[in-house]
Parts: C-alpha cells; structure tokens; sequence
C-alpha cells in the first residue's frame, strides 16, 4: 500500500485515525504498531515476520547491550552481534544474487563452466531504511546517548511507524523518544498535519506520476533512436520525476507524523536550488546524509585527521551509499562520481562556485543543472552498456554518435511543456513558501482542496502510480 493510492486515503486512514483518536494515550502505541503492521502487510504479507523477528531481537539484545557498564566485553559482543544480525538480513535479501551474479561472471571469464544459481530473492519492502533506523537505535544504546526502550510495544512502533517504514525519512529514536512516552494530538496538529499531507499528494500525483510518463516514452522509443534534444529531455524528466516522488512522500509522511503527534525531520531543502554538488547533497534526502555522517564519517575520524585521510572517509561514505541504493554496478558509479565531484569542490572549486559575484552565481547554478541530469542518468539505467549509449546521445561529440531525427523530441516537448513548466516552478520552492503564508485563510483552504480533489481524480482514471524508492 503507498500513500497516494485510494485505498489508504478512503480505507486505511480514516478508519485508522479514528481508531487512533478514540483510545486512550496509553493504548496509542499500541494501535500505531498494529496499524502499522496492517499496513506493511498490505504490500508485502509474507516478509512480515522478518519485520517482527527484528523488533524482538533488536529488543533483546538492546536490553542485553543497556545491562552491561561501558567497557564490558559482553555489552561489546552484544553490540557487534546485533550489527551483524541487522546488517546480515540486509546484504542477504539485497545482494545475495548480486554477489552470485558476479562470482558467475568472474568465473566465465576465467573459463570456469560451473555455474552458481540465483536464490531469486524478493527485496522485502522497506529493509533498506527500517534497518537503518534499528541499527542507529543500537548504537546511541551502546554509546549510552539514549536508553534502551524497555517496551517491546513503543520500539516496535519507532521501528514500523507507518507515515516513514516503506521509505523514509530516517528516523534515529532519540528524535521521538519523548514522544513515544508521551505526546498529544490537537485539532491543529490534525488542520496541518491534513494539509500538510495534501500537499505531499499533489507532489507525487500531480508532477511526478505524470511527468515520469515522458521518461518512459524516452525508455519505449529506444536509447539507440533518440536524439540528443530528446536525451536531455529524458533525462531531465527523470530528475523530475525523482525528486517530486520522492520529495511528495516524504512531505505526506511529515503530514501524516503530525497528524499523530510526532515531528517527521526534513528530508528536503529544494536541493534543485544549490550551488555545488557539496550544497546539493545538504538538501536532498537529508536524513541518509545525516546518518552517514553521524553513523559513519564522523565515526572513521571525519575531517579530524588530515586531508588523505578526509579523502579516504569520503571515498568510504559515498561508495557506501551508492551501494546502499541498489545492487548494481550502476550504483557504486553514480556514488563514486558524487565522491570524485566533492573532493574537486573541496580543494578549490567552491571557492569559485559560491563566489557572491554575477558571473559564479551564473555559472554555479549552470553546473549543477548539468550535474543534476546527468548523475541521474547513471543512477536510473542499471545496464552499462544502455548507459553507454545513453551517454553517447547525451554528448555525441564524444561518443561519435549519429544524429537521430528530432521530430520526437518536439512532439514530446509540445505535450510534456505545461508539466515541465510547472516541475522548475516548484522546484524552487517559491509556491511552496507562499502556500505556507496562506495556508491558513480561506485561499490556502480551497486551494488544499483543488488539489486533493484533482490528485484523486488522477488517481481514479488510472494516472501511473509508481514510487522509484520502493526499489532501493
């Protein structure tokens, strides 16, 4: 079940809301946990009790790691014992076939005939951020920045809170603990929480299911019969529709979070804005990067140990969270070019790119706005070699790739311009800001409405409703 579907927004929510409203404050974790699990089963039924062996072992042994003082060496092996537990399912479900796919391959190459079969393994919804967010509990238990939650109920509603599970944003637990023992639920929390929500919904229905229609139409006319113009095109309709699917659910789940009396973080800051690919990545999915830098960088030594070292942390963090997003090639390349771009910007090239000059603020938004297209490319085609061509249509003085007629490219332009238009303007979060100031008057009201309404017409006549994360 996604949020922008029918059946959570008629069904699921309004029957779980009232649910929610009606019990007690001491029963609401309780509900918020089966709710939850309703709702995690809606999309993936038989990985249900791989959700639930984590809470009770995560459970367990972050009592066991809480029992033992610092320095113990049975708090230090429950510690790693839970890493692997939690870090194992992950590799397992995610990159079990990607690992016998490539000892497969290496061992053709070495003429080798035997063969190893794939285990065809289903990615269980949600494994990539749930897993993040019980390992983040683990370590702030070990390092004693937070207790260990000695209700199985509220740590099995931090871990599948429904509004970020399939998703995001991350969630470390001391950002809710408080609220998880005690929170309250007004009819202003519910007013923007509501409209919070409708806003997350247009995002995704609105811009982004419609606009990721162009990118498939790119994709069905083939990467070896499009032109550069079309290239482009196609490649800045992904980034939109990316950032829009991914931007929308995130915002429907802070609206969702506040309509239960939670504060969701920001996952957002109209990273389509920055400057430099360093400002970018302070914008976009901005939990991941603050888990990263928390979990891992600033662990390794940071910046705090020279600049080889500095380097070396970088080159750690984004191998990680290109590989993090998919078991591919594809990935680890997209994560390498980020790191490679970063440690350009650091040494001298930010310097020039936040210069408060005409000519670096022309130029940096020029930069990024090839950046954007371009790193995207990389990150949606998982095959190299359609990546290959892809990029030889992209640059065709490089490439030496023939110039394919454009009559596509101006049929796609003259229905995609309304949706392009409109997918810049948000981009900039200048409507974003004015709704905020109006949100509140009777305007702001009927316009909240005029976009429910047309989310949910879309939604009935069929409009394309895939979420891009549910792979990752």
């Amino acid at each position: 079940m996604v949020f922008s579907s029918l059946s959570f927004i008629f069904a699921f929510l309004p029957a779980f809301l009232a649910l929610y409203y009606c019990v007690p404050s001491k029963s609401k974790n309780t509900l918020l946990f089966l709710g939850s699990l309703v709702f995690y089963s809606f999309g993936e039924p038989f990985y249900l009790f791989l959700i639930l062996a984590s809470i009770f072992v995560n459970y367990l042994l972050g009592l066991g790691i809480a029992k033992y003082q610092k320095g113990r060496p049975a708090r230090f092996f429950l510690f790693l014992t839970a890493l692997g537990y939690n870090f194992g399912l992950l590799l397992f479900f995610k990159y079990t076939d990607f690992l016998i796919e490539n000892v497969n391959l290496l061992l053709k190459m070495c003429g080798i005939d035997w063969q190893f079969s794939a285990l065809n393994l289903s990615l269980p919804l949600g494994i990539s951020f749930y897993t993040f967010q019980i390992v983040s509990y683990i370590i702030d238990v070990y390092r004693g920045k937070v207790n260990a939650d000695k209700s199985l109920i509220s740590l099995g509603a931090y871990i599948c809170m429904f509004p970020q599970l399939i998703a995001g944003p991350i969630v470390v637990y001391s950002d809710i603990a408080d609220a998880l023992k005690k929170r309250s639920v007004s009819i202003q929390n519910i007013d923007s929480g509501l409209k919070t929500f409708i806003v997350g919904l247009g995002y995704k229905v609105i811009i982004a299911n419609r606009i990721g229609t162009l990118w498939n139409e790119v994709c069905t006319i083939g990467f070896e019969s499009i032109s550069t113009p079309l290239a482009w095109l196609g490649a800045v309709a992904y980034s939109m529709q990316l950032y829009f699917d991914f931007w929308g659910y995130s915002v429907m789940a802070i609206g969702l979070g506040e309509m239960l009396g939670f504060k969701m973080p920001e996952n957002f800051r109209y990273p389509y804005t920055a400057r430099s690919v360093t400002e970018f990545w302070r914008r976009w999915h901005i939990t991941l990067g603050t888990w990263f830098r928390e979990y891992v960088y600033i662990p390794l030594g940071g910046n705090r140990k020279g600049t080889l070292r500095t380097v070396f942390h970088l080159f750690v963090v984004w191998l990680l969270v290109g590989f993090w997003h998919g078991a591919a090639w594809n990935f680890v390349l997209w994560g390498l070019l980020i790191f490679a771009l970063l440690v350009i910007e650091k040494t001298f090239l930010l310097r020039f790119l936040n210069g408060r000059n005409f000519f670096s603020y022309l130029l940096s938004h020029l930069y990024i706005l090839i950046y954007i297209p371009v790193s995207w490319v990389i990150f949606a085609i998982t095959n190299f070699s359609e990546l290959r061509v892809y990029f030889m249509r992209l640059f065709p003085f490089i490439g030496g790739a023939q110039t394919a007629p454009i009559d596509d490219f101006w049929r796609l332009v003259s229905v995609y311009a309304p949706l392009l238009i409109a997918s810049v303007i948000f981009s900039s979060g200048y409507p974003q800001r004015l709704f905020e100031k109006i949100r509140d008057n009777v305007f702001g009201i009927l316009i909240a409405l005029a976009v429910f309404w047309y989310s949910v017409y879309l939604l009935s006549i069929g409009i394309n409703n895939p979420f891009l994360y549910f792979r990752f």
